[in-house]
């Protein structure tokens, strides 16, 4: 695994949960936030933080263990770019903008595109696939406590 790549993806990754973290910081607190009936499973505030965290590290090794094992370096790239975009485009959406429904549809388009990154180069990846299951199984659970958020407000 290539120590520079592995440093552009970990930067990449990063940088946008510090993106998307500029428009999440008031909105937990906000009253619109507090006042929302949120899903029963909705797990305590620093559970995110860990999850994020751990989740990007995961895929910050995934993304430089398969630009080394694809030949289409294009279309892991526009994969990775439109993940990026609706990764950071959720905060502002669900936070800023208070709009849970725009928020429901990019986690959603999130959710089916790592769904398909997985099986689109599990082939070549292989094990390493493993590595895009922590971020999967959390779209899944933002997912429903989106979803929950949605229906009930």
């Amino acid at each position: 695994m290539n120590l520079i790549r592995s440093a552009i993806f970990f930067i990449l990754n990063f940088g946008a949960l510090a993106l998307g973290g500029l428009f999440t910081g008031k909105g937990v607190s906000s009253d619109w936030y507090t006042l929302l009936i949120k899903a029963p499973w909705t797990p305590p505030g620093w559970v995110f933080g860990f999850a994020w965290t751990s989740i990007m590290i995961c895929f910050t090794i995934y993304m430089a263990l398969a630009w080394n094992k694809q030949s289409n370096k294009k279309e892991l790239g526009i994969l990775f770019v439109i993940q990026w975009i609706l990764n950071v485009a959720w905060n502002p959406a669900f936070f800023y903008f208070q709009n849970a429904t725009l928020g429901l549809c990019i986690i959603s388009l999130l959710s089916l595109l790592m769904a398909y990154i997985l099986f689109r180069f599990k082939k070549d990846m292989k094990l390493y696939s493993l590595f895009l299951l922590p971020y999967l199984i959390w779209l899944c659970i933002a997912t429903s406590l989106n979803g929950y958020i949605f229906v009930m407000n």
